[in-house]
């Protein structure tokens, strides 16, 4: 997917609140950048660390950047952007390209599930069957493994239960794991941030829910998610 608006670079000043990133352009100017990411974004927010902003593309909204992408180690761009992932997974979807999918899907974002209350990222369709798809946006790697999440999450375990109880009710259920970043070798889950989301991955797992993941290829013009990833061996603990 290529950015409509060329990116501007610029250096993090500071990450404030999580929502909300000062950032020093290019320019000399600084400005507030509104982020699109609630977890911890480890590694990925230092003071001092090169970024990359789009131009708000609303007329009127209050924050008139959004942060996009940063440097993560020299030449190794992530992107932190959660929204960019669906639509990555969506074209790749609608293109063919997913071994475990095959072509031929409607798609449909944002549809609701579940008992509790969730929507689901992407509702697949072709014929009588359904997949419910929900993407995860990784930007953690340590010595080449990418781990999920960066910070505890009750939402995700949340949608874990309700991809399961999809399964029991005779559809398939996917979870796809987007790496925004080249440097990872495999992935899996972070243990040791949020053990409970790791018994509940293990959890879906055995009950049918099918785990998916594929390396981003980040660049400042576009991001393409260009190769799968091996999901790490998972076993109980």
């Amino acid at each position: 997917m290529r950015f409509s608006d060329p990116l501007v670079p610029g250096t993090l000043l500071l990450r404030e609140k999580r929502f909300l990133a000062h950032v020093r352009l290019d320019s000399g100017e600084e400005v507030i950048a509104h982020t699109n990411n609630s977890g911890r974004m480890t590694g990925c927010s230092n003071p001092g660390s090169r970024v990359w902003l789009s131009p708000a593309d609303r007329p009127g909204r209050k924050l008139k950047w959004t942060w996009e992408l940063v440097e993560v180690a020299p030449g190794v761009l992530a992107g932190i952007n959660t929204i960019l992932p669906n639509k990555l997974v969506a074209e790749l979807v609608a293109a063919g390209r997913v071994p475990e999918l095959g072509a031929g899907w409607m798609i449909r974002p944002e549809a609701r599930f579940g008992e509790e209350r969730s929507r689901v990222d992407l509702l697949l369709s072709r014929g009588d069957e359904r997949v419910w798809l929900e993407v995860k946006n990784v930007t953690l790697v340590r010595d080449g493994a990418a781990a999920f999440p960066d910070a505890p999450t009750k939402r995700g375990r949340k949608h874990l239960r309700e991809l399961s109880r999809m399964v029991a009710a005779g559809d398939r259920a996917m979870l796809f794991f987007v790496v925004q970043r080249s440097d990872a070798v495999e992935v899996g889950p972070a243990d040791d941030i949020d053990p409970a989301y790791g018994d509940a991955l293990r959890d879906a797992m055995d009950a049918g829910v099918e785990v998916v993941s594929w390396m981003a290829s980040v660049r400042p013009e576009e991001v393409v998610l260009d190769r799968p990833l091996p999901v790490r061996a998972i076993f109980r603990r």
